[in-house]
């Protein structure tokens, strides 16, 4: 017998299914992404908990001519295989496959690309606000989730979407969780609407009279059912947050059964005010290990051989803070991430010293600013991509007070199969226009571990970048050392060349290094630990002793590292030849993080073919 998803080749198709058929096509495409997410990697259990969800939205709408706005990709993977990209999904996240995440030339029904958080509902609001002013008539939702809604812009845009009164649907996608659990107030106040069973009972007492009560009835009737259900949200619910905001509040709906989600979409469509669906889904659906521990099933690295002789950045970081913490005072601050970033070892032995601010990134860092105007020293934890989004903070709230912090970012440098949402290349350049910061790159895990200390040590605003994988040298035992402030590492002596390398590079010059010792070609190497300041004295001697300078990093060439060499030059009146490697000037695709390098020429190899072209020249 022919599987239902073979026929299924855009919503429209799902349209002539019956409820029982698509309670089957749901188990369908939720072993399709789990043969596909298992073999591949990606997102595991956000995806499986949506695709009941996301049946029931394109079974009553009309996508893409209603605008369905997904927040957070991940959420997005069903919508994917449904709308036309069910045999291009065998190839997720692969290089020149389908991203994992929403890409609007991907397909016409992605309407919004999204990889941050928290977006959907202004995105959806300015579509509606078009859509009015054009006078067409379509239905725009926006698909909230997974912790998106702990975000402070979800706030912002529900706000004005009160004001204006928009016709706009809100799907609130309540999975109590986002990567690590969903923190703060609305999260316990979705837990207490989701389990008061005396509330749920007489609101669907109350749904289901109105629903046998004519058009032709007294409308009496009708309003006096509605402030019934208000009075009852008020005496048995924690607030009426929502309502307030001037949104009408429909749930919570059960996100496992299909029918009953069909039968609220299709009255919720035809309403003209802006209202928010509450849908209680479950994270993992369909994967008993998965619905039993989320947060380890949240998502899934591809089925390939690891380095498991080598450490992993993140938890490199997450054992310094645990060791560090016995002598000095300090509080960790990470935005919905403590896994992720290594500090989940660290909560465990030091609960009192760690917050999870939740999918905030700017409150992280002014919040992280209090501390230390009130004389706590906080380290916080953020991934790359993800810090771009408190810069005012940085600047306004920590800098511009000169105030003492460590900014730690995970995932600095390209991160491979999740694209260009996620790459981090962006911070050396924001981070290098402002004064009063100090700004680092690791080499190896070990001098991680020294940088952090240093860092404490300095009583300034200092940030460090490390990126995704594996530390190429890790000494647990080794003790960390205090270094001199903008003090690079000569590696290699060598003449013609010296390669000034920052971070991740500094290995794969070494393994170019290593290349070029067999054509008897002896090249000096240095490690750039401090970004800025660098080290002008250092600096200084290279430029007298060498011809060629190449610099080389893991950040954009845009006002990156090289761009403070190549300052420092024209400020002292230099000449001589500096090649600048690093991200070129544009968005880098998806794709295995080693293959990607290769592409913009950071690579050994491409590296090693560069350094020859130089000197064939010379």
């Amino acid at each position: 017998m022919k599987k239902l998803l073979q026929k299924v080749n855009s919503p429209e198709d799902l349209k002539n299914f019956s409820y029982l058929e698509l309670e089957s096509l749901s188990s369908e495409i939720a072993e399709h992404i789990k043969k596909v997410v298992s073999k591949l990697g990606g997102h595991y259990s956000s995806p499986l908990g949506v695709v009941d969800l996301t049946l029931a939205l394109h079974y009553v709408y009309n996508s893409p001519k209603d605008k369905l706005i997904w927040d957070v990709g991940h959420q997005a993977y069903s919508h994917k295989i449904i709308t036309g990209r069910r045999e291009e999904f065998l190839n997720l996240r692969s290089k020149n496959g389908i991203s994992g995440f929403l890409k609007r030339d991907e397909s016409e029904h992605d309407i919004i690309g999204a990889g941050h958080a928290s977006t959907s509902i202004s995105a959806a609001l300015g579509l509606a606000h078009a859509r009015d002013r054009l006078n067409e008539s379509n239905n725009v939702l926006a698909i909230i989730g997974d912790g998106a809604a702990t975000g402070g812009m979800a706030f912002e845009g529900l706000n004005n979407l009160g004001y204006h009164r928009t016709q706009l649907t809100v799907v609130l996608n309540d999975n109590s969780m986002s990567i690590s659990g969903s923190v703060g107030a609305l999260s316990r106040y979705l837990t207490k609407v989701v389990t008061n069973p005396t509330y749920n009972k007489i609101r669907n007492d109350i749904w289901n009279l109105s629903g046998k009560i004519s058009e032709s009835d007294n409308n009496l009737i009708r309003r006096l059912l509605r402030k019934t259900e208000e009075g009852i949200k008020g005496l048995l619910t924690p607030g009426i947050l929502f309502e307030e905001l001037g949104l009408r509040y429909i749930g919570p709906v059960d996100g496992t059964n299909i029918k009953d989600m069909i039968d609220v979409f299709t009255s919720v469509r035809e309403m003209k005010t802006p209202v928010l669906v509450h849908v209680h889904t479950m994270k993992g659906k369909g994967c008993n290990n998965a619905e039993k521990n989320s947060v380890k099933y949240y998502s899934l690295s591809p089925s390939k051989k690891s380095n498991s002789g080598a450490a992993n950045y993140s938890n490199v970081f997450g054992d310094a803070l645990i060791d560090l913490a016995e002598t000095y005072e300090f509080k960790c601050v990470t935005a919905a991430m403590p896994i992720g970033t290594g500090m989940d070892s660290f909560t465990k032995k030091y609960s009192e010293r760690y917050i999870d601010v939740g999918i905030a990134e700017e409150h992280a860092v002014t919040y992280a600013s209090g501390l230390s105007a009130g004389g706590i020293l906080p380290i916080v934890a953020i991934y790359s991509t993800f810090m771009q989004r408190s810069y005012d903070q940085i600047f306004h709230d920590c800098l511009l007070q000169n105030l003492p912090i460590i900014l730690c970012m995970d995932r600095a440098g390209l991160v491979g199969e999740d694209g260009p949402t996620h790459h981090g290349v962006y911070d050396i350049a924001f981070l290098r226009s402002l004064p009063n910061i100090i700004i680092t790159a690791p080499k190896n895990g070990n001098e991680l571990k020294s940088l952090l200390l240093t860092g404490i040590k300095s009583e300034k605003a200092f940030s460090i970048r490390y990126p995704k994988g594996n530390s190429i040298t890790y000494d647990p035992e080794l003790k960390p050392e205090i270094l001199k402030i903008g003090s690079w590492e000569l590696l290699t002596e060598g003449n013609d060349i010296a390669i000034l390398a920052v971070g991740s590079m500094v290995d794969v010059a070494q393994n170019t290094l290593k290349l070029l010792k067999n054509d008897n070609i002896n090249i000096t190497l240095v490690n750039c630990r401090f970004i800025k300041p660098i080290d002008e004295k250092m600096l200084e001697n290279i430029f007298k002793s060498h011809k060629t300078i190449i610099t080389i990093e893991e950040g954009t060439v845009l006002g990156g590292f090289g761009s403070s060499i190549l300052e420092y030059a024209s400020l002292k009146n230099i000449t001589g030849n500096i090649k600048v490697l690093g991200i070129p000037d544009q968005f880098i695709q998806h794709g295995p993080r080693s293959e990607l390098l290769d592409d913009i020429g950071l690579s050994k190899n491409k590296l090693y073919n560069t350094i020859k072209e130089i000197l064939n020249e010379e």
